[in-house]
């Protein structure tokens, strides 16, 4: 299990980009949930050890990850937003490389590793091509590989989803699920179906605060009955927001659909039921509507 708490992060700029951010992520897949410049990545850092909070606690079972960090790194799996390889290196030889520094010294261990993981994210076939030359999808299953190097029983992906085309998106996500039966996993994200599919539990974070935590399905408990909607003029829409809490629009054939919360239907709305779209898009809505803190004279 993974606990979090109080944990906060001010860059030198002053900018706080973790705001007393508290958690607790049993085994299974948790999905982090916010909106880009939330500070879902700084969080995930945080986590991996390749940046000291501010202040609060980060604890892994036994493993204290500020005081301990090379105790965590050794079973951490970590897939960041962006990673970087090496040109002309095939897949086969890097995530050997990769291997060794995880610590694993052996030959005979280490292929049996690579032969295993490989074949795991499909790219047994492709594992004497470079992988600079891989499309996103086959370098995101490449970053899952080396992230499964050594067991881990934490795994974090940052983002792993973006810029997948659906077919290699379907694909990651069966892998991911199929890697988080047994171990910790933490998807952070800003594309909602992903933790539809795929998360157990889940927290929203907003402007550095986490905001919602829970089972997805425990936390529409909230919204059932107060999501209505309605297809309107995009010339009336501003007038709409102006009267309604309005959560989410489309664009449809020149007309905009329209979801909003309330706790009875407006006029000219119909009830719908709520998805884990609508709470998501619903809590980004009261948060940023909420007035900002008085400051001391």
């Amino acid at each position: 299990m993974l606990t979090l708490e109080g944990v906060t992060h001010v860059y030198p700029n002053g900018t706080r980009a973790l705001d007393n951010a508290s958690l607790t992520i049993p085994n299974g897949m948790f999905g982090l949930l916010g909106p880009n410049g939330a500070g879902k990545s700084t969080l995930m850092r945080c986590i991996a050890t390749l940046q000291t909070p501010s202040q609060g606690t980060i604890r892994f079972g036994d493993i204290d990850a500020i005081r301990e960090p090379e105790r965590l790194r050794a079973t951490l799996g970590y897939l960041p937003q962006d990673f970087g390889v090496y040109p002309r290196v095939s897949a086969w030889d890097l995530l050997d490389h990769l291997a060794v520094l995880k610590g694993i010294a052996t030959k005979g261990e280490r292929k049996q590793t690579v032969e295993t993981l490989l074949q795991q994210v499909n790219l047994w076939d492709v594992r004497k091509k470079a992988v600079a030359g891989f499309s996103g999808g086959m370098r995101q299953r490449f970053g899952i590989a080396q992230a499964l190097i050594g067991n881990p029983k934490l795994i974090i992906v940052d983002e792993p989803t973006a810029g997948l085309d659906p077919e290699e998106r379907n694909r990651f996500n069966n892998l991911l699920a199929e890697i988080g039966q047994n171990v910790v996993v933490i998807l952070s994200t800003h594309i909602v179906d992903d933790v539809t599919d795929l998360c157990e539990n889940m927290a929203i974070i907003v402007g550095g605060k986490i905001v919602s935590v829970g089972k997805p399905q425990e936390l529409l408990q909230a919204l059932r009955g107060r999501i209505w909607t309605s297809v309107i003029d995009k010339a009336a829409l501003e007038e709409a927001k102006q009267r309604l809490q309005v959560i989410s629009t489309r664009l449809r054939a020149g007309r905009t659909e329209v979801h909003v919360a309330a706790d009875t239907a407006p006029p000219g709305f119909e009830p719908v039921e709520a998805t884990l779209e609508d709470l998501y898009f619903a809590t980004l809505s009261t948060h940023r509507r909420a007035p900002a803190p008085a400051t001391a004279a």
